[in-house]
């Protein structure tokens, strides 16, 4: 950033305006307030009491822009939020701005940073934006028991990198508001236990897990920008144990190691920054036990496990005996968790293999310094509860907390990895967010890859294995996709999309870590200097969406459905090949001489907003530049 800003003793107010807010709210139906910050109280009769307490308030004066680590030491804002009445409440706590005084200017959300700490959990440092657009700021949203209580710190910081045109002379001013109501829908467990449809069934025979069974039964659920399948109930505390319905990317399992613990999957799957499963999900703390406890022992492929290897952590991975239970009665090939596609579990077969679930249903063994596809798995907490939907692939579950209606206006910046955009024309027009690596744009990727006249668009990747503007599948990406008389976009997509981007051509070869692709090291986060710019890319090898999301193998059968293709990442395997994400899910590689499908990937600008639509396969934003 600017020299001069950093040296400017300009005044900085972020004023947070509650006391004390008492809500009572009626009895019958549906209960629902709305509290802002004002020295008020509303009271109606009723059995909705929900108290809001300020411990103290934010003034910054005399501030500059500060490193995340400086942001994050201070005092910040504390309040907290009880039920104290007699049902359970969930809530949503917003951040509005405040009406500036004559001759202020208001500084950006753009030029701001916050951290949100919860019952002593303290969150990453993020940027403003990511909250959303006044009035639609989001801090939290939770649920809470009768006589429960959560307690916050929010700390607001002026972004270190915040230009001088952003914040020199300008203010920032806000209050809380909160929406209460009564809690909706029911809890995930009961609605699946009700029934999962007549190609279903509730297995009770293990007294651990009540398992879910079938061919195709009533499980789908919507959360996050993914499509899961419930799997089981644990039978000691009602959580839901969900797995994705595809395979979200496809990386090495570990140096050779079986043990899931200490592993590179197990890593990417509990990465809390933007190169990680963890750290994409939608507010996790509020949704997953982060407690949860994964069985990694060693076992035949139909046998219960002892509880010899138990690994802690938030997301995990399905083990082999819990893909068998989910068809009992039925053939493998044909239960509802095979989806055609290669996969790994969390059980070693031996010292030396891991298990994974073949395309066509079947379970065998490979080697951990192979690239097998992932299929991410979570326990939802017992107290989150479906909203909408039942339960099929077309309308699957709705979670509260999670089913927006109107985000009309909202930037797209804000959403979530795996959400579907309307971008692009004919039969190349759905994408899908990737992630926000950039901090303030959103990277996209076409959600398959290109397809012409139904058959998919394959290339070379060029003279080397490093990717370019200039080389075959770059200059293809770079010109010939950007050409709207060539049918892929449109002149308003291309408005929308970054000029330069810096895409990382790291190595990831054998038996070593996804990190790679991005990294110098797995350790201390310096970025490789194998990069290039251009304006379109590809997905590395293991970063999200750089998996397969549709079939690869025919249900109940070997035979290949045509429904998915190898596709170029832009990472090097060795100085002579180059990673392509396999058509059954794997990993796998190539001389860059070999044609393969194509996936172009983007970054759209940061004010890109959504004008439509809700995120899912049905019903995907529409977009435009605000």
């Amino acid at each position: 950033m600017k020299e001069s800003l950093k040296k400017n003793k300009m005044i900085i107010i972020i004023s947070i305006l509650i006391l004390v807010v008492l809500l009572i709210g009626v009895t019958f139906a549906y209960l629902v307030t709305t509290l802002t910050g004002e020295k008020e109280y509303i009271v109606r009769a009723g059995s909705l009491n929900l108290i809001l307490t300020e411990n103290n308030e934010i003034t910054l004066e005399g501030q500059i822009p500060q490193e995340d680590s400086v942001g994050m030491a201070q005092d910040g804002f504390t309040f907290s939020i009880e039920n104290k009445g007699d049902i359970e409440t969930e809530y949503t706590v917003y951040l509005d701005d405040i009406e500036l005084s004559s001759g202020e200017t208001r500084m950006p959300d753009s030029a701001l940073r916050y951290s949100l700490e919860k019952n002593e959990v303290v969150g990453n440092a993020k940027d403003l934006t990511t909250m959303g657009v006044n009035p639609n700021r989001v801090v939290d949203s939770d649920s809470l028991p009768v006589d429960g209580k959560n307690t916050y710190t929010l700390r607001i910081w002026i972004d270190y990198d915040a230009t001088t045109e952003e914040a020199s002379g300008k203010v920032f001013k806000a209050k809380l508001r909160i929406e209460a109501s009564q809690v909706r829908g029911e809890p995930v467990a009961d609605v699946l236990l009700a029934g999962v449809g007549e190609n279903g069934a509730i297995n009770t025979t293990d007294p651990d897990q009540t398992f879910i069974t079938g061919t195709d039964p009533n499980n789908y659920i919507w959360y996050s920008g993914k499509l899961w399948r419930a799997v089981s109930i644990d039978t000691s505390d009602n959580s839901v144990k969900l797995v994705t319905q595809w395979n979200i990317s496809s990386i090495t399992y570990s140096s050779g190691s079986t043990a899931f613990e200490g592993s590179y999957i197990e890593e990417w799957l509990n990465d809390t920054s933007v190169d990680g499963f963890l750290g994409n999900l939608r507010d996790y703390e509020n949704f997953i036990k982060l407690d949860s406890v994964w069985n990694a022992t060693e076992t035949a492929a139909t046998t219960k496990p002892a509880e010899t290897t138990m690994v802690t952590a938030p997301v995990g991975l399905l083990n082999i005996y819990e893909y068998t239970m989910s068809y009992s009665g039925t053939t493998n090939s044909n239960g509802y968790l095979n989806n055609g596609l290669e996969w790994w579990s969390i059980t070693p077969s031996s010292s030396s293999y891991v298990r994974f679930v073949l395309n066509y249903g079947s379970t065998s063994s490979y080697s951990p310094s192979g690239a097998k596809g992932v299929r991410p798995s979570i326990n939802l907490k017992s107290n989150v509860r479906i909203v909408d939907g039942d339960g099929t692939i077309d309308n699957p579950y709705r979670l509260n907390g999670d089913n927006e209606k109107d985000l009309s206006g909202t930037l797209l910046n804000t959403r979530y990895s795996g959400e579907y955009i309307r971008f692009g024309t004919g039969e190349n027009n759905l994408y899908r967010i990737v992630s926000h690596e950039n901090g303030t744009g959103t990277k996209i990727t076409s959600a398959e890859p290109l397809k012409s006249s139904g058959t998919f668009v394959t290339s070379t990747f060029g003279s080397n294995t490093t990717f370019s503007s200039d080389i075959t599948i770059g200059a293809f990406l770079n010109n010939d996709y950007l050409n709207t008389s060539n049918g892929y976009l449109t002149d308003e997509d291309i408005a929308m999309i970054e000029d330069s981007t810096t895409w990382y051509l790291g190595t990831v070869g054998s038996g070593v870590s996804y990190k790679l692709a991005k990294y110098t090291n797995t350790t201390d986060n310096i970025l490789t200097s194998s990069v290039t710019t251009a304006k379109v890319g590809l997905l590395r090898m293991g970063e999200l969406m750089a998996g397969q999301f549709e079939r690869y193998a025919v249900k109940g059968g070997s035979s290949v459905t045509g429904l998915t293709t190898n596709y170029w990442t832009l990472t090097p395997y060795t100085s002579s090949h180059v990673r392509h994400v396999y058509l059954n899910g794997g990993a796998s590689f190539s001389p860059p001489s070999n044609a393969n499908g194509v996936r172009p990937s983007i970054n759209l600008k940061s004010n890109v907003i959504i004008t439509g639509g809700d995120g899912t396969l049905q019903n995907p934003f529409t977009l435009a530049l605000q």
